[in-house]
């Protein structure tokens, strides 16, 4: 295949011929052969690579009811949200915060909805919410509130419907060629599952890195963390960071396992000053989401402490030499990584990058996130074609842009 008319690095115009391996195997002006795409003068990327995911959240929150801060603002909106439907049947309600209707547990829910199961997720990911309905059907007693209960529930609550196939279709029109799936322990028979979709895919514990997850109230000492990280060596961690103390017991833990090139951070919620250097002595990339403290600011301002802020560090990790990229972390984020790099050049808390840096985020391969890739002869033909040059792009940053994705020479959109 050749694409004629592009612009490559900054020059147009430039001609890219793909080989019959998928792999680009010549880039010149007024290569010989048949023009099969006319680029038009517009910009030729390597594809998006979203660097943390979670592939089978995401594809569940299409079919769930959504009672975010976002989508539903009173007790009354939450109340006929979960209301929807049809009676006796399962309610999946997603991204849920205390600011809509305050704490939640069996009791709260029984005086909303008792005729149907109705299970309501957090918006952290890490806590689900139960009527009696739904823990009677599912054999379940207590309070109605399950802490990281998401591997036993997967085996004791029917499924909701997947479609994977269009998760795949709209993350191919926002640009996006490969993903990290960053679940803390995959279900057997993911990565076969999640095979539909047409972009490359890396399931954290299944290929590096291995994905450690970090709870305040069941913290190991970092002796007990550097024993684990022991136990995966050589093999790199991502180590899973929201809070002041995680990162403490992480950096004492992998200074005392040995760093490994591949280790990252992931989240870096809060990253105090002081700690900046030690996470680049050690080699640290992190891997964090710049567009959390656009989305939920108003309850990061009220929930979290003064001296934690700025949250989700960009500028200064970059500006101190600390190898850096993004996810979107979706479902618990937006899955669009342009609206992404909107809010990491957008931010108003001395963190914001410029928009070259906020695309690099999500031009990094799986095994170095934060070096962005470039195009060259041999390398993989996973492109995104945008419909303008790339400085009109990068004024936008949007998805709109995109005009046609490749994953190893083979369109997958539009």
């Amino acid at each position: 295949m050749l694409i004629r008319n592009v612009e490559v690095e900054g020059y147009a115009p430039a001609d890219v011929r793909i080989g019959a391996d998928g792999r680009i195997s010549e880039i010149g002006r007024h290569l010989a052969g048949e023009s099969q795409v006319d680029g038009g003068g517009g910009a030729l990327l390597p594809g998006l690579h979203d660097h943390h995911v979670h592939l089978m959240a995401l594809a569940a929150d299409a079919a769930s009811v959504h009672v975010g801060p976002a989508d539903v603002r009173t007790p009354d909106g939450f109340a006929q949200a979960l209301r929807s439907g049809s009676p006796g049947e399962w309610v999946r309600a997603v991204g849920y915060h205390e600011s809509v209707a305050g704490n939640l547990d069996r009791s709260a829910l029984d005086a909303i909805v008792a005729d149907r199961p109705v299970r309501v997720q957090h918006r952290s990911g890490a806590m689900w919410f139960l009527n009696t309905a739904a823990l009677r059907a599912a054999g379940l007693d207590g309070d109605g509130r399950l802490w990281r209960e998401d591997e036993r529930l997967r085996h004791l609550i029917p499924p909701v419907r997947l479609d994977l196939a269009a998760l795949g279709r709209r993350a191919a029109r926002l640009g996006v060629t490969g993903f990290t799936n960053a679940d803390p322990r995959p279900a057997s028979g993911l990565r076969r599952t999640l095979s539909v979709l047409p972009q490359r895919l890396t399931v954290m514990g299944v290929d590096s890195p291995d994905k450690i997850m970090l709870d305040d109230a069941t913290l190991p000492t970092p002796g007990e963390l550097a024993a684990v990280v022991r136990e995966v060596r050589p093999r790199p961690v991502a180590v899973h960071c929201v809070t002041r103390v995680q990162l403490l017991v992480t950096l004492l833990a992998v200074q005392e396992a040995g760093p490994v090139t591949g280790d990252r951070v992931e989240h870096g919620a809060v990253i105090p000053a002081e700690t900046v250097p030690w996470i680049r002595r050690l080699g640290l990339t992190v891997v964090t989401q710049p567009h959390f403290p656009v989305e939920r600011g108003r309850q990061y301002a009220t929930e979290v402490p003064p001296d934690d802020h700025p949250l989700y560090r960009c500028r200064s990790l970059a500006e101190a030499d600390i190898p850096l990229a993004a996810g979107t972390d979706a479902p618990y984020g937006t899955d669009d990584p342009w609206a992404v790099m909107r809010a990491a050049v957008g931010r108003e808390d001395g963190e914001g990058v410029t928009p070259e840096a906020a695309l690099g985020f999500f031009l990094g391969t799986p095994e170095q996130p934060a070096r962005a890739r470039r195009l060259s002869v041999g390398a993989p033909a996973d492109l995104c074609l945008l419909h303008v040059p790339l400085r009109e792009a990068l004024h936008v940053l949007s998805a709109e842009t995109v005009r046609a994705v490749y994953v190893g020479g083979r369109q997958i959109a539009p």
